[in-house]
């Protein structure tokens, strides 16, 4: 890192959230029985900035595959209650991690409605706990701040596979022939956070794949709680935390196995070290926030009659769906065309743009938005602040299959997302940069 005078300040708190009781996992709709033991722990992790004018924000990260608007929505107002935090200056961002518990209503008709009351008692229970550890971890990152110095790198690590384009069973072949196809986004970008001292504090990282490694019924952080852990080993008293990039439509392959978990885990941490080493930049000027909730379009809307045909189907799932809808529309009398979508915009002084996006959202995004804006110093967190369905590019969703409108179901949104739903999102993002530019 250059020679710099520690004018930031920063503070770190970590809080273990693995549940305490076996309760339903995530991520899964195959699952048949709750979790039955402990691979790794799970972490929520968070970190307090403070630029040289006082202006502060709080960046969270949490070892789950995604969490619902109503928790979010909870969680910042006492924050904004309990330390003057504004919506905009907190950013939770999920690691996507399919070995992790049920969190509230996210996924809802996959997992929470189609469960019997015990494990909805559990699942409420967890998230209602969950909100109190995030809150108080928040206010001891608040608390523990302290002048630091900041800086910013971009690495490399290729284990990301577009599975779209490219058959599970095929990958190696693939892989060494160098005939992948389909985009995929292999940038590590890293945020190092040094003490007055010049120790390292904090580090922030992240990458564009799906945490899908594993598919068992243990508790673990996947290949993301794996790198975080060896990161952590290499730098004692550092506190290692990863933001998923847009990887919706990314698998890391081959998989399956802890060790393939663990490989990636390593490779994603030495990809972070090589940044660390050699290749850090740092953050001056300010700390700038913004959070705004778009209008995003959904397509036509089914009729009541779709939704009863639906409610008799044979996929649980749909079933399921299409019963809540139709609660909906006996309570409120009509179904949203639109969805409030969160985005986020941080700019950590004019070096780096972080990109807040809520949902599953595909790479086309990543790619897309560093062309239009800064490339490497434009760093995007998919599923953060609100995992409420994929996000599809208008490519993806003109294609269709799994990412471009098969897996709204599980979501429980009433239809696919219209044709402007990409434009609608990168406009929203530009509208945020704009100012600052």
């Amino acid at each position: 890192m250059l020679a710099q005078e520690a004018t930031w300040r920063a503070g770190t708190a970590r809080e273990n959230i693995t549940p305490a009781q076996l309760m339903w996992m995530s991520g899964y709709g195959n699952r048949d029985r709750p979790a039955e033991d402990k691979l790794t722990d799970l972490w929520a992790k968070a970190l307090a900035v403070s630029d040289p004018q006082g202006q502060r924000a709080v960046w969270i990260t949490l070892d789950l595959v995604g969490i619902d608007r109503t928790l979010s929505a909870s969680i910042c107002r006492q924050l904004e209650q309990k330390y003057g935090l504004r919506r905009d200056q907190v950013a939770l961002s999920t690691s996507h991690t399919h070995t992790g518990p049920v969190v509230g209503l996210n996924l809802g008709p996959l997992h929470y409605l189609q469960l019997d009351e015990a494990q909805r008692k559990l699942i409420d229970d967890y998230a209602a706990d969950l909100e109190q550890r995030v809150v108080a971890m928040v206010g001891h990152a608040l608390h523990n701040l302290e002048p630091c110095r900041l800086a910013w790198g971009s690495g490399s690590e290729t284990f990301a596979v577009n599975r779209r384009n490219n058959k599970e069973a095929d990958v190696p072949q693939l892989r060494a022939a160098g005939m992948l196809r389909g985009p995929s986004d292999h940038d590590v970008p890293v945020l190092a956070v040094k003490d007055a001292a010049g120790r390292l504090k904090a580090v922030v990282f992240g990458y564009a794949c799906h945490a899908t490694v594993l598919s068992f019924y243990k508790w673990s952080g996947d290949y993301p709680g794996f790198a975080q852990i060896e990161l952590e080993r290499r730098h004692p008293g550092c506190q290692a935390m990863f933001f998923a990039g847009c990887g919706g439509d990314q698998n890391p392959l081959p998989r399956r196995e802890v060790r393939h978990a663990e490989e990636y885990g390593q490779r994603l941490a030495a990809a972070v070290d090589a940044v660390l080493s050699d290749s850090l930049q740092p953050v001056s000027g300010s700390l700038r926030t913004t959070y705004e909730e778009l209008a995003l379009p959904l397509d036509k809307l089914p009729e009541r009659a779709e939704l009863e045909r639906q409610s008799k189907s044979a996929n649980r799932s749909e079933a399921t769906r299409a019963r809540m809808l139709l609660e909906r529309l006996d309570r409120e009398g009509m179904l949203s065309a639109t969805y409030p979508y969160p985005v986020s915009v941080w700019h950590m002084g004019p070096q780096v743009q972080v990109v807040f996006l809520g949902g599953e959202v595909v790479v086309d995004y990543a790619v897309r938005l560093k062309s239009e804006l800064r490339g490497k110093q434009t760093w995007v967190s998919a599923y953060s602040n609100d995992v409420m369905a994929y996000i599809p590019s208008r490519r993806v969703l003109q294609e269709g299959g799994y990412e471009g409108g098969g897996a709204m179901v599980y979501y429980g949104l009433p239809t696919v997302w219209s044709p402007e739903v990409e434009q609608t999102i990168v406009d929203g993002v530009h509208q945020q940069i704009k100012p600052a530019e």
